[in-house]
């Protein structure tokens, strides 16, 4: 019979077995790769373009290199950690270092999804969003001084940043995320001791509950992914030509690698339940499924998400206003009505180029 755990007792040291090590050198490998290209391309948008301060292109660059990097630390630490047999990455540490990349992935997608929406529903909370912008510009200029250094800051700091009611929704699914993460974490350690507290339970419980976020995130991008296809289709430009087509692929890969991944993850438990191994044929087994696991549920999407971003941000163009002298125009003749759906086409044309999706 097979056991689960991080240590062999025949193993020489303690250590993973070979193919184990092979996978996660290659993963840690790809991570280091993606989390370099990530924040080297950070660096050049923010040198290309400095007055946009943060945007959504640097955000989830910056997200994204996050995410790989302590990827890349979890896959170290575990090759180590397994051979000095570290008490505590068996009993909790391990399982923080493993979640927290896995939430900073899913908090990426989510913001993206959350942009998706609003440009699906732009017509529907367009009036919403100018009387609320309104409100909140003339709330800024009562409330400011021209003497106040703590807005100007902010200003400064976070120019750029435009957070809406979705927005704001998936910070605190984040922060939510990292509190039943480091709960979960607590209960895996209490149950190191003699207590009815079974931490492998507990693994399994939120590895099949994560996964099913996973699945429904996917879906969702999906199916939202579409329902902006369809409406860029409608609108005749090469600048909206180009993004829709990055809309669907993305889309496309989201649903592919998410379904995938979750799955997998379902039928097998092998992430978090460590490495379950009796035979030569077991090990070779588990290192093809942690492979497949998270190239195909956190390298794939991070990397692609980089390609599509790939293309540097347009310089500002600063434009002098023309001053005019002409005081009064006449009309000779009443004004031509236009026609609706000219004018309907015109309006989404507007809001798709003005807005990207990506």
């Amino acid at each position: 019979m097979g056991r689960y755990g991080l240590l062999r007792d025949d193993a020489p040291g303690g250590c993973l077995p070979l193919p184990i090590i092979a996978a996660e050198t290659a993963l840690a490998a790809i991570d280091a790769a993606i989390a370099a290209a990530a924040f080297v391309q950070l660096a050049r948008i923010h040198r290309h373009n400095q007055q946009h301060g943060w945007t959504r292109q640097k955000i989830f660059h910056l997200m994204i290199g996050l995410c790989n990097t302590v990827f890349l630390a979890y896959f170290i630490s575990t090759i180590i950690a397994t051979c000095q047999r570290w008490v505590c990455w068996v009993h909790g540490c391990g399982f923080v270092l493993m979640a927290s990349p896995q939430i900073l992935l899913l908090a990426s997608f989510l913001l993206l999804l959350s942009f998706w929406v609003d440009l699906c529903h732009q017509t529907n909370d367009e009036d919403e969003d100018d009387v609320r912008s309104h409100h909140e510009a003339l709330l800024d200029k009562t409330k400011t001084k021209p003497g106040t250094r703590p807005t100007d800051i902010r200003r400064k700091c976070f120019s750029g940043i435009q957070l809406g009611s979705r927005q704001k929704f998936v910070i605190l699914v984040l922060v939510l995320s990292f509190a039943v993460m480091l709960t979960f974490a607590i209960l895996i350690w209490l149950g190191r001791g003699e207590n009815p507290i079974d931490s492998s339970v507990l693994k399994k419980v939120y590895l099949d509950v994560f996964s099913v976020v996973v699945l429904v995130l996917g879906g969702a991008l999906a199916c939202y992914g579409a329902l902006l296809f369809s409406k860029m289709s409608k609108v005749r430009s090469e600048t909206v030509s180009t993004e829709k087509w990055k809309v669907a692929s993305l889309a496309a890969v989201s649903l592919i690698c998410f379904s995938s991944s979750a799955i997998l993850a379902l039928i097998t438990n092998v992430p978090v339940l460590l490495y379950w191994y009796s035979t030569d044929a077991d090990i070779i087994n588990n290192a093809v499924i942690l492979f497949l696991y998270y190239l195909i549920g956190s390298s794939v999407p991070s990397g692609f998400v980089l390609w599509v971003m790939r293309d540097m941000p347009q310089r500002p163009i600063v434009e002098r206003p023309t001053q005019s002298r002409v005081v009064t125009l006449f009309r000779d003749r009443p004004p031509t009505t236009q026609d609706p759906q000219w004018r309907t086409a015109v309006t989404s044309s507007n809001k798709a180029l003005k807005s990207s999706p990506i």
